[in-house]
């Protein structure tokens, strides 16, 4: 049955849905009432956020954004446009890369496509520049005249002389509109070789009158001149490395360029270049399980006629297209291939999760003790005293929702008495965000738009460019999480720091431009499908997203709030915006081997690079499985898992997850390697095969900063089990209590004192051998000498006598005790978590942690003491 909560446009198809265009005046909330378009969250003055007000240290680009108010767009695939020095080349429109010099706008498509053995590229090729003769050359006399969710109309200007750009995303044609100003187009990727068929020679010219043009330069690049209305041109081939062609007279119309792939392309681009779009409106609707995003052209002339070009993203979601051959038009993009479509409205349905804050299914009951066992250990851990002070808003953030996983895992096993010191624990480390006097904070940056870490705004070191727009959805999908947790359980926190949370939803969810202080939806691309991590760093060049798991969580922090605080429409939003963060991934991140190079749909049609299993980095200019920070298998794969929440189901398809499984093996049995990336290859593998997960799971004893065990285990315990058995089966443990060790192979009983706290096998008296207490950790244990109360400690190299000796347990003082392969019942090895090596015993006896697998530890059995 269709939910009604839709919002389809009530004045012109194609009006633009979101954004004000040049000339317009401000639209305010009953407009958007009336057009059925969600209306923003909130329109309030951030002025409460306790960091006050700063001004980022790289404000736009003085004369950019003249006539524009901010809030402005800081993520988009044009922000290099804005963004000081403001000529950084940027990957757009597509299938076009462009940047802005001080006489005119600079584009063209790269010829070129390379696989080096880890990423896919296709080096900046500019072709051309489009100006004009009467400009002077100021870079001042340029500036947007016009934005919305993908597009950017761009203007430069002399005296009464216009060149206005209609850069919008998927249009095969730049499309450039001239009053009374002499058009100038200058080759920058070589000479002009030959112009209408005629060939040029250095110093030779070739005029041309009517409506469409050929020219080719001396590399062989071949682009179509269109003109609207008939104008008369002159090329001149001024050497081997420069050519220009200039109209004889100032003109008033509109040219559209085109490079041509093959010549059986002509065709098509002849019959349609007389329909242009000039912007693009966001609309969508929805049921009770999709969306439906809906991209309206504001087009000159017939938009039924309308050519634009499709990513693979698009294809696999449009309903109802007219699409050409795809041999009729092409380009090969870091995308894939872009292939052509008719018409001016694409509507791209997508299934909505009906998860929100728990698995579809209940926890098997076969995991039921060891998850309640979980809860109360892990709980039990959280002392408010203790809450962590934010020192930065990534770490903070993803630390404190994997602790906020608790509570709803609790609250759904029926424990609610293990609620609310969860609660208790979150409110006293979130506080902090509302005092002034705290060290971390964030504040309302007012030349942009929108929420940063104050100490970020003049520092693009700090918190990974967050003051600089890097990385928002990913900081505050954590933070949203957080708070809609302890919403969720405390009405009356909930209603005291409703609109101080919604800063952060405003700053990376709001959906409407009638918000007069953030951008709509900051990070997000829409033609692109998926968001873009970076901001206005570093000029704003090349976009990337090395996370694709974190900006999905990004919106899943969102869904969370908009379910505690906000209203349906916002739910149906964050919705959306998950669905389609999570197709991008199963498209431009998960690699699939089985995948026909010749697929249609297919990104990267080099085998090798498919082989390659995961992206770890998706730029607009080239995509590889490498990361910024890590090389390691299980990184690259688990930064795009990562965090374990219960919406990602869908995105760990079992094909994906069987791959990344034995793409990442070598380093899950590597003991080496660090579990806090293992347990989540693990935690994506349990999707598909959830006893064996189960099984690898017991062997963790580190699951990071941004997971727990009980997390852990709790997802692996709620997947999918078609066979029946059970999930957790009966999972290995330490043996808990007081014992005396005993080494299996000499009988010897190991002794430690206050006066000699090294662990030694040193008598073969039961009497005279110590006793320790061993006591639960998850999956693990300590060891505690019962005499001095000291625990057992093991230092990361190996190389020393292990010992008691430590007043408290952290992850140094942890051992996993488990039955010894091959050994008789009750003779167990003892492996060390500082470096997950195996104890051994020395020829004096000493207990030393470095044995390389399970087969050097020694064998130990613990006398019940």
């Amino acid at each position: 049955m269709l939910n009604l909560l839709r919002c389809l446009l009530l004045a012109s198809p194609v009006a633009s849905a979101v954004l004000p265009r040049a000339g317009s005046s401000q639209e305010t909330s009953s407009d958007f009432s009336k057009r059925g378009v969600f209306g923003p969250i909130d329109t309030s003055s951030p002025s409460g956020v306790a960091g006050g007000q700063v001004t980022c240290a790289a404000p736009p680009v003085n004369s950019f954004f003249a006539g524009l108010k901010a809030p402005f767009p800081t993520n988009t695939w044009w922000a290099g446009y804005a963004a000081t020095p403001g000529n950084a080349v940027v990957a757009g429109p597509f299938p076009y890369e462009s940047a802005l010099n001080n006489t005119g706008i600079q584009f063209g498509v790269s010829s070129s496509r390379q696989f080096d053995g880890t990423s896919v590229k296709q080096p900046t090729q500019m072709d051309w520049r489009a100006s004009f003769s009467e400009h002077q050359g100021s870079f001042s006399n340029h500036k947007a005249t016009a934005f919305d969710t993908q597009s950017v109309t761009v203007q430069y200007f002399q005296g009464s002389s216009t060149l206005t750009a209609y850069l919008v995303p998927g249009s095969p044609y730049m499309t450039f509109e001239y009053k009374g100003a002499t058009p100038l187009l200058t080759s920058i990727n070589g000479g002009i070789k030959s112009f209408n068929g005629n060939a040029l020679s250095t110093g030779a010219s070739s005029s041309a009158t009517g409506t469409t043009f050929t020219v080719v330069d001396s590399t062989g690049t071949t682009y179509l001149i269109y003109s609207l209305s008939s104008i008369s041109l002159v090329a001149t081939a001024k050497s081997s490395g420069s050519g220009e062609i200039r109209a004889s007279s100032p003109f008033t119309g509109v040219l559209r360029l085109v490079k041509l792939n093959d010549p059986s392309h002509k065709a098509l681009l002849d019959q349609h270049y007389q329909v242009y779009p000039t912007t693009v409106g966001l609309d969508y609707s929805f049921t009770d399980t999709t969306s439906t995003l809906i991209f309206n052209w504001n087009t000159i002339g017939d938009g039924s006629q309308l050519l634009m070009l499709t990513w693979p993203h698009h294809r696999v979601a449009l309903q109802s297209p007219n699409y050409p051959a795809t041999s009729s038009l092409n380009y090969l993009t870091t995308k894939g291939w872009m292939y052509p479509i008719l018409g001016n409205q694409w509507k791209l349905q997508n299934a909505l999760s009906s998860i929100i804050w728990n698995p579809p299914r209940a926890l098997d009951s076969s995991c039921k003790s060891s998850v309640i066992q979980g809860l109360q250990y892990e709980i039990g851990q959280l002392n408010p005293a203790n809450a962590p002070v934010p020192g930065d808003f990534y770490y903070w953030g993803g630390t404190l929702a994997a602790v906020s996983r608790l509570a709803l895992i609790a609250d759904n096993l029926g424990r609610p008495d293990l609620v609310t010191p969860v609660i208790t624990y979150l409110k006293t480390s979130f506080n902090y965000w509302f005092q002034a006097s705290s060290s971390t904070l964030p504040a309302y940056e007012t030349t942009w738009g929108g929420i940063v870490n104050k100490a970020g705004a003049n520092n693009v070191n700090i918190d990974f460019g967050n003051g600089y727009y890097n990385d928002h959805h990913f900081h505050y999908g954590y933070f949203l999480h957080v708070a809609a947790v302890i919403g969720k359980f405390d009405s009356t926190w909930l209603s005291q720091h409703k609109s101080y949370i919604n800063y952060f939803a405003r700053d990376i969810i709001n959906p409407s431009s009638s918000d007069p202080y953030f951008p709509v939806t900051r990070c997000r691309d829409w033609f692109a499908g998926h968001s873009w991590a970076s901001g206005i760093a570093n000029g704003a060049g090349s976009r990337d997203q090395e996370s694709i798991g974190e900006a999905v969580n990004g919106y899943y922090g969102a869904l969370l709030w908009a379910s505690v605080a906000l209203s349906q429409d916002y739910v149906n939003y964050a919705k959306m915006l998950v669905a389609t963060e999570q197709q991008a991934a199963q498209i431009y991140w998960h690699l699939y081997p089985s995948q026909s190079q010749t697929a249609r749909d297919n990104p990267y049609p080099e085998p090798a690079m498919r082989n390659l299993i995961t992206m770890g980095n998706v730029e607009d200019w080239q995509s590889g499985a490498w990361l910024f920070w890590g090389s390691q298998r299980v990184e690259i794969a688990s930064i795009q898992i990562l965090p374990v929440t219960p919406i990602n189901e869908a995105m760990y398809d079992t094909e994906w997850v069987n791959n990344v499984w034995s793409y990442t093996m070598p380093e899950l049995v590597d003991p080496t390697i660090g579990d806090e990336w293992k347990n989540v290859i693990i935690a994506a593998y349990s999707n598909a095969h959830p006893q064996t997960a189960a099984a690898w799971s017991a062997n963790i004893t580190s699951w990071g900063s941004g997971n727990t065990y009980t997390n852990e285990l709790y997802f692996i315990g709620t997947r999918p089990n078609p066979s029946g058995q059970p999930i957790c089966g009966a999972l290995p443990q330490n043996p808990y209590g007081n014992f005396k060790l005993q080494v299996a192979s000499s009988g010897n009983f190991v002794t430690a004192s206050s006066a000699n706290t090294n662990l030694v096998a040193s008598t073969s008296s039961s009497g005279s051998a110590s006793v320790f207490n061993s006591a639960y950790v998850p999956n693990a244990g300590t060891l505690q000498l019962t005499s001095t109360n000291q625990f057992v400690t093991a230092d990361s190299s190996g190389s020393y006598t292990i010992s008691a000796s430590r007043a408290s347990a952290s992850s140094w003082e942890r051992f996993t005790i488990r039955q010894k392969i091959g050994a008789a019942s009750g003779v167990y090895t003892i492996k060390a978590s500082s470096n997950g090596k195996f104890i051994t015993v020395g020829g004096d006896g000493s207990l030393v942690n470095n044995g390389a697998n399970e087969a050097a530890g020694a064998g130990f059995k613990f006398v019940a003491s």
